[in-house]
């Protein structure tokens, strides 16, 4: 038997980091592999004992002990009786590179599987964010979520439940296409009655996250002889699911009620997003809705609802699902859990007739097969210990103050003649900018500014036609970060309009002198639109004093006072405009008063009544 030669000193490859987020166990269990690989432990050799070790490395002696037995048990070291702790003679894995095969050419810019592949293929002209977004000061990106909002804890116990030997002995079985039956119950009984949806556990069917949930209907409902009806500006991604289906695609256009019905006529299927409709955000109405469920009635059609943030409606009540009301057995249902959970969970369901759900069942089968059981028995606990209610009402309060923010910021720097939709709630604002802003342009130079934002193009099904829209998130930076962010992209947007549009450069406008302003302003009243199409009343009391009321009823109410400072008209609300002194040059054109900055261009405007 060969001799084992003991190693004096392997402290050097197997040096441990105390800031790292991985334990000094996990550390060293790493370090100890690495050097097994790179050949630099030798198999049969001996390791120093786990005091000597823990001494080199400054870490406790159990550190050592425990890592050494987590390796023993899995077979990369063995331990002999008295004589210590070796590396195992015959290696559990080896690991190995090939290299670059001679004789290839990797070089080819088009391969011969490349000249193979079907025409119809995915559209490589998508914008992507960089993927170190999190890196950028003002990170205005929908779908992506700051860590602070994954709610760890809650998750680890859920996993750790997840992992009992009674619980692992339940889903490791293979029972082939069977969900987890514990996350249906918690979907069924839970989740689908909020949305006024009543469904069996034969209705439900677990994807891999929403994606897959939209690429099965594509597979089972799409083809070269269907017209699908999609949302302009519409989901992109479920856009080139039906292009690769060879569907021929009929865009619906989008206003603030959501879809309008008009042509429904030879539709096979309508695809729309009624709760939080992708990208604007609007909410579709209960009319819109039931419209178009009488639609597919009469024209035999069917209706994909994809109700992907249906959780995130704090700013009005949530309206039912169409899957549930009157109608809705020509509804296919989409959903997934929320989006915090996505990056590592990947779980969404499909709810539908069970012969449809039966069908779907077998293609999954047929590709990815069930998603991770594990998965499926974490989020069931995840769900019935009330750590998803208790994560959904903690997204709501936080993504409730940064929309809200968002749109205060909007509304107090406005720059120039930007729209925003009403919306009941969601993460996201869809902003139309001033006729003539090259918004490609604006994306390029808000990003060398550290802010990223999302341009419109690639919602619309022409994307090369211009477009003076781009949409702002909140999930991804704090409330704090909102409002200088959104100055700064101001500043931008005036900026190049200004540079590129003479139509919508500020105009100098002579403004109205110190006197005279007075005497204008004094007992009007300013009648004005927010940003986001509320409307506003603002009453100047001769006194100074002003009274501001916001919204259909009135029902945003603030004082403040207003001063005139030589040519100067100044206001200061105690809430409004974040309770901050601003000052404006006021012209006069018919029944329009203009605000100019101290250049005379003009800032904003609302209509004056006067006494």
């Amino acid at each position: 038997m060969k001799k084992s030669v003991a190693i004096r000193s392997i402290a050097p490859l197997l040096r441990v980091d105390p800031q790292s987020a991985l334990s000094l166990q996990a550390q060293l269990r790493t370090r100890i592999i690495e050097a097994l690989n790179k050949g630099a432990l030798a198999y049969g050799a001996k390791l120093p004992s786990s005091r000597s070790l823990a001494r080199e490395l400054n870490v406790g002696r159990n550190t050592v002990f425990l890592a050494y037995q987590q390796l023993i048990a899995e077979g990369h070291l063995v331990a002999r009786e008295r004589s210590g702790v070796f590396v195992a003679e015959r290696p559990v894995i080896v690991l190995g590179g090939f290299g670059v095969v001679a004789g290839r050419d990797n070089t080819k810019s088009t391969s011969v599987a490349n000249t193979k592949m079907l025409p119809r293929q995915p559209s490589a002209d998508l914008h992507r964010f960089p993927p170190d977004w999190q890196k950028y000061r003002y990170p205005f990106i929908e779908g992506r979520y700051d860590h602070s909002l994954f709610p760890v804890a809650e998750w680890r116990e859920a996993s750790r439940l997840a992992l009992g030997v009674r619980e692992v002995e339940t889903w490791s079985t293979d029972n082939g296409d069977v969900d987890d039956e514990a996350l249906i119950d918690e979907i069924r009984t839970k989740l689908l009655p909020r949305r006024g949806i009543s469904a069996g556990a034969d209705e439900i069917l677990i994807t891999a996250g929403e994606q897959q949930a939209l690429s099965l209907i594509a597979e089972l409902f799409a083809g070269p002889s269907t017209t699908v009806g999609i949302e302009e500006p519409g989901l992109r991604e479920m856009r080139e699911l039906l292009h690769l289906r060879g569907s021929k695609i009929r865009p619906m256009q989008v206003d603030d009620e959501g879809i309008a019905p008009t042509d429904t006529t030879e539709l096979n299927l309508v695809y729309t997003t009624p709760s939080r409709q992708r990208p604007t955000g609007v909410t579709m109405s209960v009319a819109r809705r039931k419209a178009l469920l009488k639609a597919a009635h009469l024209d035999d059609f069917l209706i994909n609802e994809d109700d992907f943030e249906c959780e995130l409606n704090y700013l009005h009540d949530s309206l039912p699902a169409m899957y549930g009301i009157d109608g809705g057995e020509r509804v296919i249902y989409a959903a997934s859990l929320s989006k915090v959970l996505a990056p590592g969970l990947r779980l969404g369901f499909l709810a539908g007739p069970p012969d449809v759900i039966a069908a779907a069942r077998r293609l999954r089968d047929l590709t990815t097969r069930r998603p991770s059981p594990n998965n499926q028995r974490t989020a069931a606990f995840f769900l019935s210990l009330g750590h998803y209610d208790a994560m959904l009402a903690r997204l709501s309060r936080v993504f409730e103050e940064r929309l809200i923010a968002l749109r205060d910021a909007l509304n107090h720097y406005r720059p120039l003649s930007i729209v925003i939709p009403p919306v009941a709630g969601g993460t996201a604002y869809w902003v139309t900018g001033p006729k003539g802003l090259d918004v490609d342009r604006l994306v390029s130079e808000a990003q060398a500014q550290g802010i990223l934002i999302e341009p419109a193009k690639q919602f619309f099904a022409n994307p090369s036609e211009k477009r003076s829209m781009f949409r702002l998130g909140v999930t991804s930076l704090p409330v704090e970060k909102i409002r200088p962010g959104i100055e700064l992209l101001s500043n931008l947007i005036r900026k190049l309009a200004s540079d590129e549009n003479d139509a919508a450069k500020p105009k100098r406008q002579k403004w109205l002198s110190g006197d005279k302003l007075s005497e204008t302003m004094s007992g009007a009243t300013l009648l004005y639109k927010t940003v986001y199409g509320e409307p506003c009343t603002i009453d100047l009391l001769p006194d100074g004093s002003m009274h501001g009321r916001a919204g259909f009823a009135n029902e945003d109410r603030d004082q403040g006072n207003w001063w005139i400072d030589g040519d100067l008209w100044g206001r200061r609300w105690n809430s409004w405009a974040y309770g901050e002194a601003a000052s404006f040059h006021v012209a006069i054109a018919g029944d329009t008063l203009h605000w100019l900055n101290k250049e005379g261009e003009q800032v904003d405007s609302a209509l004056i009544v006067r006494p």
